[in-house]
Order: structure tokens, then C-alpha cells, then sequence
């Protein structure tokens, strides 16, 4: 259970991560800001309290049993190399070198960056990577997690269900899926697109154990999260947010799905994350 103390915390690193979020995709003039803030609570939740981490560098004998992270919604980096700053695995400066020639921070996760353990960004892999990861711990009876963030748009990839369908047959108990259902994608809303709906009932259809969440409240955030690691069966968190969330001129909107803001825009953006 998390104290209040704790929830002020995560509070505050989902505020710095939201204006490194700005910042980072400002200065490259390039990137995707919407998703990235729709995710930030999730993220930070899974970053700062959930997951058992372990740097890159480290020689513990704890690093093989570390909890694994597959960023399959990979082209939200920005909220990604937040969080890996703000747990010490680079320097928080090396933030601004984003989507810079010879930067660790490319535009979509590579394993050469420290603390990624996937390369991601083509959409509708992310699972299937995560299943894999999975039975390969279960079959060296290695007790970490994984741990998968989706966006609902990649949803609609045949490639997620036959990762769906194949995790219960292999007993993969030990893969949580959290879906960021912000509902937009690049060209508009998910329903209209090709309608996704009643998500729950379809993956639970699947045999998963699937949970329903406000996506920036905390606290079910972080019961979600606990709750998902004594599943017996593969769990999906499904965390309803808002595309966007945090700056009210990007909130509910499409437009900023991977558009870099002009001085005007950041600089009001900037001033409401004061």
C-alpha cells in the first residue's frame, strides 16, 4: 500500500517527467508528446515503485532476476528515457541529446541505450517480444516479471492477438500487459478506426485476467500492478487515460500525436506544468 507521502512523490516525478517530455521533444523539434503523457502516470508508477530493477552496469547477483520492460508503443520514448534518468541509469541531461545523430536516445527504444532491453517501435510486436522474454524465464525457472506497455491503436495488429492467444497456452503467469487505452491514434479515435471495444470481455475471452483502471490515478495504478504479480494466468491491466494528459490544448487531441510544439505552444504548455 502506498502512503501519501509516497503518492506526493510520484506526483511530483510525473510533473518532471511531463516537462522533460516538452522539453526533450521541443529541443529535437520531433517526437510523440501525446501518448508519451498519456502514459506518464503508468510509467512512473511502474518505474519508481513496482518493478525490481537493476542497472546495466551493475555486477549484483540480483541483475539475472531483475523484472524485464518491453516499451512496444515504442515511438512514446520521451516517457521512457524519463523515467531511466530519473532512476539513475544516465545522466538526466543526457535528456536533451534526444533524437540528436549519435545520441543513446534515438527516437524509438534501442538496447545500446542502458536500461533498454528490447529494441521496439514497430507496432504490434511489443507482446509477441514479451511472451518470448517470458517462457525463456520460466524455462531457466527465473522468478521476474515482464512487464508490457501498449497503446490501444496497435491493438488492432493481428500479431497482439496471436500473442494474446499464446501466453495461456504456455502458462506465461508471469507477463503483465498494461494497455494505455487513450482511445486516439494518429488518425483519430481507435472506434472509428476499427472499433476495439468491449476490450475487457475480448481478452479476457483469451483466458487473461484483465483489470480495469483509471490509467492516472496512482494509487489503482500501483493496486493494479501488485494485484496483476499473483495472477495465475497472464494479466492485462487496462488503464483508461487521457491522450495528452497534462496540457489542456493537447488533452483529447489527435493533432498532437507526434507533433513537435512551436515557442508559443511550449512555452503555455510549460507554464501549466509550473
Amino acid at each position: 500500500m502506498l502512503t501519501e507521502s509516497e503518492i506526493n512523490e510520484l506526483k511530483e516525478a510525473c510533473k518532471e517527467s511531463r516537462r522533460n517530455i516538452l522539453k526533450m521533444v521541443y529541443t529535437a523539434q520531433s517526437g510523440h508528446i501525446g501518448g508519451s503523457l498519456s502514459a506518464t502516470e503508468i510509467m512512473t508508477v511502474l518505474f519508481h515503485k513496482c518493478m525490481k530493477l537493476a542497472p546495466k552496469w551493475t555486477d549484483d547477483d540480483n541483475y539475472e532476476t531483475r523484472d524485464r520492460f518491453v516499451l512496444s508503443k515504442g515511438h512514446v520514448s520521451p516517457i521512457y528515457y524519463s523515467n531511466l534518468a530519473q532512476m539513475g541509469y544516465f545522466p538526466e541531461k543526457e535528456l536533451m541529446t534526444f533524437r540528436k545523430l549519435g545520441s543513446r536516445l534515438q527516437g524509438h527504444p534501442a538496447v545500446y541505450c542502458p536500461g533498454i532491453e528490447a529494441a521496439t517501435g514497430s507496432l504490434g510486436q511489443g507482446l509477441a517480444i514479451a511472451c518470448g522474454i517470458a517462457m525463456a524465464l520460466k524455462l531457466d525457472k527465473n522468478p521476474a516479471n515482464v512487464f508490457v506497455l501498449l497503446g490501444d491503436g496497435e491493438l488492432q495488429e493481428g500479431s497482439i492477438w496471436e500473442a494474446f492467444m499464446d501466453a495461456p497456452k504456455r502458462n506465461l503467469d508471469n507477463i503483465i500487459a498494461i494497455i494505455d487505452r487513450n482511445r486516439l491514434q494518429i488518425d483519430g479515435n481507435t472506434e472509428d478506426i476499427k472499433p476495439l471495444d468491449n476490450l475487457a470481455e475480448k481478452i479476457r475471452a483469451f483466458n487473461w485476467n484483465v483489470i480495469e483502471i483509471d490509467g492516472h490515478d496512482i494509487k489503482q495504478i500501483y493496486d493494479a500492478i501488485e494485484r496483476a504479480k499473483t495472477s495465475t494466468h497472464p494479466a492485462a491491466i487496462i488503464a483508461n487515460t487521457v491522450k495528452g494528459k497534462g496540457v489542456s490544448f493537447m488533452e483529447n487531441n489527435a493533432g498532437w500525436h507526434g507533433k513537435a510544439p512551436k515557442q508559443e505552444d511550449y512555452e503555455k504548455a510549460m507554464e501549466e506544468l509550473a
